[in-house]
This record gives structure tokens, sequence and C-alpha cells, in this order.
């Protein structure tokens, strides 16, 4: 999968521009990052690909040297599932957000 990086997010889409997998992410006031939603394509279920764009994420906050927290669910369980290998770029305040907030799908 070829990744394109935004501000708002990263995203993988097909040849025909079809959105197969994408971190939202909202730039936060105190300079922080809000992962605030992962989506993930139906036909690419259980592969493994919401790990991957997570991975893809922690790539990003480690180049801009950036904190995150994570209102999604399914980043919030992923980073904190994965606090040795990214606990560089948790942001301290992470407890406290756990709700996803785009129509509770993840």
């Amino acid at each position: 999968m070829e990744w394109i990086y935004e501000e708002d997010g990263i995203r993988s889409v097909d040849e025909t521009g079809k959105l197969l997998a994408e971190a939202v992410m909202e730039n936060l006031s105190n300079g922080e990052i809000d992962i605030t939603h992962v989506f993930v394509d139906d036909s690419l279920r259980g592969q493994g690909i919401a790990g991957k764009v997570m991975e893809k994420v922690i790539g990003y906050l480690r180049e801009n040297n950036k904190k995150a927290v994570a209102s999604c669910s399914y980043a919030n369980s992923w980073l904190m599932k994965n606090q040795e290998f990214c606990k560089d770029v948790i942001s301290e305040d992470m407890l406290g957000s756990s709700a996803c907030r785009i129509d509770g799908k993840h």
C-alpha cells in the first residue's frame, strides 16, 4: 500500500481513488495530535491493516516530534496495547480520551 500524508491524516487509496485505509488526525491547540478516527475498507478487514495504519501514524509523529492522544477507541486501544513501542509519542493526557467521535466507526 502506498500512503498519502496530509495535515489532517494519513490515507491509502486504490488506483480508482477509493479510500482503502486512513487515520484522521486533528491538530490540538497544545501542539499535540488527536487521532480521531481509523478506517479500513471492508475488503481489507482482518489483514492487520489498521495496525499498519497506526504504525504509519507513529512514524509520522516521530518524524514531526509530536505527541498524540486518541479520541478514536481503536487508536486509543492500539496505543495502550503497544505502549512500549510508542511511549515516546503518547501524550501524558492520553488516559482520559477513549470515545470515537466520528459516527462510532473504527
